[in-house]
C-alpha cells in the first residue's frame, strides 16, 4: 500500500506529461515536481520516528526505509530532469554548471550523500558496516535536509519567493528539533 502510494506522484506526473497538461514549460514543471517529491518524501521520512514515538505505534519504523528509497528516486529523477532538459545530458556542461552554481552545487551535493545512504539502505550493508557505524552514516540524513533547504531557498532567491521555501524549512527544522531535544532527553535519562 505504501509502495503504490508513494509512487503516485510519478504515476500523475506520467500522466499529466502524456496529456500534455503539464503548463507551457513542462520541462520546468518536471523538474520542479520532482524537487518538491523529493522534498516531501524527505519530510516523511524525518517525520517517521517522531511519530512512532508520540503515537506508541514501533512498527511505523518498518517504513521508513522504503519511504527513505523514495526521497533518493524523486532525488534521482529530479537530476535526471535537470541532466536531461536543462543540460542535454552533456556531462561537461553539467560539470561546468555545477561549479559555476552555487545552488546546482548544494544540490549536487545533498545527491551525493543521498546515494551513500541509498547504497548502504539494504540488510547486508548494516551487517558489512556494523550498526553503530551505519546508524552515523545514516545521520548525514540531517546535513541532507540542510542542503536540500539551502539548494531550494537559493533556487528560490532568484525569483523572491519564499514561502514554500518556508513550510518546507519550517517543517524540517521543527523535526529536528524535535529530534535534538529527544536526543538530549535520552542523555539526561542515562546521565541519572
Amino acid at each position: 500500500m505504501l509502495f503504490a502510494l508513494s509512487l503516485l506522484p510519478l504515476c500523475w506526473l506520467l500522466l499529466a506529461a502524456i496529456g500534455d497538461h503539464l503548463g507551457a514549460n513542462p520541462a520546468q514543471a518536471l523538474l520542479r515536481s520532482t524537487g518538491d517529491w523529493t522534498l516531501r518524501s524527505l519530510c516523511v521520512t524525518l517525520a517517521v520516528t517522531p511519530m512512532r514515538i508520540m503515537t506508541g505505534t514501533p512498527a511505523l519504523a518498518r517504513f521508513r526505509r522504503m519511504i527513505g528509497l523514495f526521497v533518493y528516486f524523486y532525488g534521482v529523477l529530479h537530476l535526471l530532469c535537470y541532466s536531461w532538459f536543462d543540460m542535454g545530458l552533456d556531462a561537461t556542461d553539467i560539470a561546468k554548471d555545477i561549479a559555476k552554481r552555487p545552488f546546482i552545487l548544494v544540490g549536487f551535493a545533498a545527491f551525493v550523500l543521498l546515494s551513500a545512504l541509498a547504497l548502504t539502505s539494504f540488510n547486508r550493508a548494516i551487517r558489512t558496516l556494523g550498526a553503530k557505524r551505519w546508524q552515523q552514516l545514516h545521520r548525514l540524513i540531517y546535513v541532507i535536509a540542510a542542503l536540500a533547504i539551502l539548494h531550494f531557498f537559493w533556487m528560490r532567491s532568484a525569483k523572491n519567493n519564499f514561502l514554500e521555501v518556508w513550510v518546507y524549512g519550517s517543517v524540517l527544522g521543527l523535526l529536528l528539533l524535535w529530534r535534538g531535544l529527544n536526543y538530549m532527553k535520552k542523555n539526561i535519562a542515562i546521565g541519572r
